[in-house]
């Protein structure tokens, strides 16, 4: 299986709402468009040529500067018999970060997709039990977005002074 295949087969199935193939760091990955996710995950689950059947890891990444596409969810998938894993990004507004859960063709997707929402506030439509996971329930942001600075400037313990010099 190559990825000129998977590209083409993915190109003939769903024309433009898939591009930007490229092969990073001995991944192939991909771009979707997030209104169509689990039409593409349920095609290369389905197709018997691809036979993507485990998910390995569904998390986010936050680009503040990218207008509408802040949030992207990264999908990795492994074809356990061909030893061929794809990475799959579909990018949602910060505004309304929504996506269909993978939950309903992979049911470990469940965890991840609770910890991608407890930090990068993803909301997976269609989730079964779409709550924290791992902060507190208390928590009113999503810390892993980049919307904080990197260092308290109001620390005093860091200051010159409290190193002698």
């Amino acid at each position: 299986m190559t990825n000129e295949y998977i590209q083409q087969v993915l190109s003939d199935q769903f024309g433009a709402s898939v591009w930007g193939f490229e092969e990073s760091f001995g991944i192939f990955s991909f771009n979707m468009k997030p209104e169509i996710n689990m039409q593409v995950l349920q095609f290369l689950y389905e197709d018997a040529g691809l036979a993507f059947q485990f998910l390995t890891d569904i998390t986010a990444v936050h680009y503040p500067d990218r207008k509408d596409e802040e949030l992207c969810v990264v999908y990795h998938i492994h074809n356990l018999v061909a030893n061929k894993r794809i990475r799959i990004r579909a990018s949602v507004p910060l505004a309304q970060p929504d996506i269909a859960t993978a939950t309903t063709l992979f049911s470990s997707a469940n965890w991840m997709e609770r910890e991608t929402f407890d930090f990068f506030g993803v909301n997976f439509i269609g989730h079964p039990n779409l709550v924290r996971i791992l902060n507190v329930d208390e928590m009113n942001y999503f810390p892993m977005r980049k919307e904080f600075p990197m260092e308290d400037p109001t620390r005093t313990d860091k200051d010159d002074e409290m190193f002698g010099r």
